[in-house]
């Protein structure tokens, strides 16, 4: 997803491809009167990209619109691998002018209101832009500053979280510097996108101190704000026995409250003893921060009541607004955020609109389909993928409950082309048909 946020304030609107020379301006000045686009896209992340490429080839360039303020758009997935050295942080990124659909206009601003009864947003600079069709895909905030401490503390050393560009590499940094004592990695009490980033890092922290000779000087902890160490049993129960096999100490219900990066302390709350803390000094932080719902959501008519986009569980057609839809992290689909979870969307979704276009009922159904590739080292990836009710739903007919070499491959060299070739262009809408083709040609 992109860095929504971290461009500035100034709202431009820019036809993807058009040449830099003072024809392109003025056709861009003329195209930046226009006030209504058949399908406006709110967000440039996965989700948004993909869509607008399927848009595209619905109702023609012409007639779609991402609204995205940053200039750059990351592979966030890369990033576990970033931050254990494994990848560098420049292959997670490229242009969002190169992101963008060809012909699909690109409004560079942020969104400020959404007025669904009237058809139309607003945006930062007071622009009104009305759609007949709205794509809702704004994606999910980071709240480092609700822990004390945070984000300042990022200044000092042997501190790092992989779900920020600006400290990602610090990660990394951290795990090399590393002598001994605590090595801390937390899990908050809120909804993350990719759930088991947080103890990916984990795992290859504690392959890199083995390869480096100094895991006998690391106490290895993940302090999780959850009841159990994965949603889903099968994988779950894999990832307890590699954490027995490497001594690694697991808390459950503790959640991160206070970093004094000064002193190297990190302060967890105990959920199940309210007003109960405790104190761990550590040689290495890994964070991951609370997040929830950008805040133009909150309280937002196409919102619920935790600011999340509210859309049918299978159609991802919002529930009171038939021309409005929702994809990816910003919802309140109930699975895990993840950008295979965005595939899969993306092709029910599509399916969905050009079904309302013709004023038919959706009838492709999402059946909460995600993946997590458990990165468990530099070379081995246990392959998460599951449904709404929590049970497997796998692609290859082998036992993806175990470590394997070529799951590894698949996420750190074959999924990062799949997404700039495949999902980015709406051409890939995960692996259903794959995998129907694989279970059939077993029978």
């Amino acid at each position: 997803m992109s860095a929504l946020g971290v461009a500035g304030a100034c709202c431009r609107l820019r036809p993807r491809g058009r040449p830099s020379s003072s024809r392109g301006l003025h056709a861009a000045a003329r195209r930046a009167a226009k006030e209504h686009y058949e399908v406006l896209v709110l967000g440039g992340g996965t989700g948004g990209i993909s869509m607008s490429a399927r848009m595209k080839r619905r109702v023609g360039a012409a007639n779609v619109a991402v609204v995205e303020p940053s200039e750059t758009h990351y592979y966030q997935p890369l990033w576990t691998l970033v931050g254990a050295g494994a990848k560098r942080l420049a292959a997670s990124a490229r242009p969002t002018e190169q992101v963008m659909p060809q012909g699909v206009e690109w409004i560079k601003c942020r969104v400020a209101r959404l007025d669904p009864d009237k058809n139309c947003v607003w945006l930062e600079n007071n622009t009104k832009i009305s759609y007949k069709y709205l794509i809702i895909a704004l994606g999910i905030s980071l709240h480092y500053e609700k822990i004390k401490g945070l984000p300042e503390g990022f200044h000092h050393p042997k501190i790092g979280s992989n779900y920020s560009v600006h400290t990602v590499e610090k990660t990394w940094r951290a795990l090399q510097d590393f002598k001994e004592g605590n090595a801390i990695f937390t899990f908050p009490n809120t909804p993350v996108k990719c759930a088991g980033a947080p103890q990916k890092i984990m795992y290859l922290s504690e392959a890199y101190w083995r390869k480096t000779g100094k895991r006998s000087k690391a106490n290895i902890m993940f302090n999780t704000s959850l009841g159990v160490i994965f949603g889903v049993k099968k994988y779950a129960d894999a990832l307890l026995e590699i954490i027995k096999e490497r001594n690694i100490t697991v808390n459950y219900r503790r959640n991160l409250i206070e970093v004094r990066a000064d002193k190297q302390e990190a302060v967890f709350e105990n959920l199940d003893k309210p007003g109960v803390t405790e104190v761990h000094q550590y040689g290495i932080l890994h964070v991951t921060p609370p997040m929830g719902p950008p805040d133009v959501l909150i309280n937002s008519p196409v919102s619920d009541e935790a600011g999340w986009v509210d859309v049918d569980t299978q159609t991802l057609q919002h529930k009171k607004y038939p021309n409005v839809f929702g994809i990816g992290d910003c919802t309140n689909l109930p699975t895990s955020k993840t950008a295979a979870a965005i595939a899969a969307q993306s092709g029910v979704l599509d399916k969905t609109i050009s079904m309302v276009m013709k004023n038919q009922l959706p009838t492709k159904k999402y059946d909460g389909y995600t993946s997590c590739p458990l990165v468990t080292g530099y070379n081995k990836v246990i392959l998460a993928e599951f449904d709404y009710a929590a049970q497997p739903l796998e692609t290859f007919p082998i036992d993806q409950g175990k470590e394997r070499v070529t799951m590894y491959h698949m996420k750190a060299d074959v999924m990062p082309l799949l997404y700039w070739n495949g999902l980015l262009k709406g051409y890939w809408g995960g692996p259903a048909p794959f995998r129907k083709m694989m279970h059939l040609g077993l029978k």
